[in-house]
C-alpha cells in the first residue's frame, strides 16, 4: 500500500540515522492507531485528519479517544484523484453523475469522506453515483480494471495507479472541478485539512493537462511515552535523510524538511519533536 511505501521510506531514513526501525504492514491506519495509542507500536504514518479524529474520538471513532497520540512530523501531502479511462469521455467530476463508482471502503474509514470532498468540488454527493461497494482502494482499482466501475479514487504516485494505467491503455486523473474558495470550503466540510495543489501535465500517470488536485496532509506520529531522545532522533534522521526517503519512494521528493513543524490539527506534538524544531528555529 501507499502508506507501507511511505512508512518504509521513513524507516529507512531512521535506520540511516542510527535507529533500529522495522515495518509492520496494515491495510489502513485505522487498524493500527489503537495499537500505537496503547503503546504496542512506537511510530506510525497516517493522514493528519485521521490522527486528529482519533485523538478527539470524533467521526468514525465514535467517541473513543486515543489521547496518547502525539505528532512527530509533517510529511509531504498525499495528492489524490478520481481516475477514469482516458478514452471514456469523462472529463470532469460531475460527468460521473449516474455512473458506477467505487464506494463502501469498509477497511479504510478515511476514503469515503475524501471521495465526498472531491465530489463536492463538482456540486455532487455520493448519492449522485451508482455505488459499487469495495473494501479498500486497492480493491477499488481492481474493480475498475474489471470494468465494474468507471472510476476509482487513489493517490498519485501509487504503484496500483501505474498498474491500472497500463491495464486499460491510459488513465485520466480528474482534477477538482472547481478550485475557488467556495469549492475548497465545500471539500473541507468533508475533510477539514484538505487543500488544493497544482500539478503539471505528465508529472504523474493520468495527469494529461496542468490542473488542480486535492491534497491531504500526512504525518508521522507516536505514543506519548516514546522517550524524547528517540523521537528527537527520528525527526533528526528525517531532517537529514530526505534523499534516502526519495530513493526509497520517489514521490517523497515532495517532502520538505523545513515544513515538518506545522500547527494544525488537534493532537499535540511530541516534546522530543518540539525540542528538535526549537534547535533548528522551525
Amino acid at each position: 500500500s501507499l502508506f507501507h511505501s511511505i512508512g518504509t521510506a521513513v524507516a529507512n531514513a531512521a535506520n540511516k540515522g542510527g535507529l533500529s526501525t522495522t515495518i509492520q504492514p496494515a491495510t489502513s491506519p485505522n487498524q493500527f492507531i489503537p495499537f500505537i495509542n496503547a503503546g504496542g507500536i512506537e511510530f506510525g504514518v497516517a493522514n493528519l485528519q485521521e490522527v486528529s479524529y482519533a485523538y478527539t474520538g470524533d467521526s468514525w471513532w465514535n467517541g473513543v479517544k486515543n489521547e496518547n497520540l502525539r505528532i512527530v512530523a509533517h510529511l509531504q501531502p498525499l495528492v489524490e484523484a478520481i481516475f477514469v479511462r482516458a478514452d471514456s469521455g469523462i472529463m470532469k467530476v460531475s460527468d460521473l453523475r449516474g455512473k458506477a463508482m467505487t464506494d463502501g471502503y469498509t477497511a479504510q474509514n478515511t476514503i469515503l469522506p475524501q471521495l465526498s470532498a472531491i465530489y463536492a468540488t463538482g456540486g455532487m454527493t455520493r448519492d449522485d453515483v451508482e455505488k459499487v461497494s469495495v473494501a479498500s482502494v486497492v480493491a477499488g482499482a481492481d474493480a475498475f480494471m474489471a470494468n465494474d466501475t468507471v472510476g476509482f479514487i487513489f493517490a498519485h504516485g501509487a504503484g496500483k495507479v501505474r498498474e491500472a494505467d497500463a491495464a486499460v491503455g491510459g488513465l485520466r486523473a480528474l482534477t477538482v472541478e472547481n478550485s475557488d474558495a467556495a469549492a475548497l470550503a465545500a471539500a473541507q466540510a468533508h475533510w477539514p485539512t484538505a487543500s488544493f495543489v497544482p500539478m503539471k501535465a505528465g508529472s504523474m500517470p493520468g495527469i494529461l493537462e496542468d490542473g488542480t488536485y486535492i491534497a491531504f496532509p500526512q504525518v508521522v506520529f507516536a505514543h506519548a511515552n516514546v522517550p524524547d531522545d528517540v523521537v528527537h532522533a527520528m525527526v533528526k534522521a528525517m531532517y537529514e535523510n530526505g534523499a534516502v526517503m526519495k530513493e526509497s519512494f520517489p514521490p517523497m521528493a515532495a517532502f520538505k524538511a523545513n515544513d515538518m513543524h506545522k500547527e494544525i490539527g488537534n493532537a499535540p506534538f511530541h516534546p522530543g519533536a518540539l525540542k528538535f524544531f526549537a534547535e533548528k528555529g522551525m
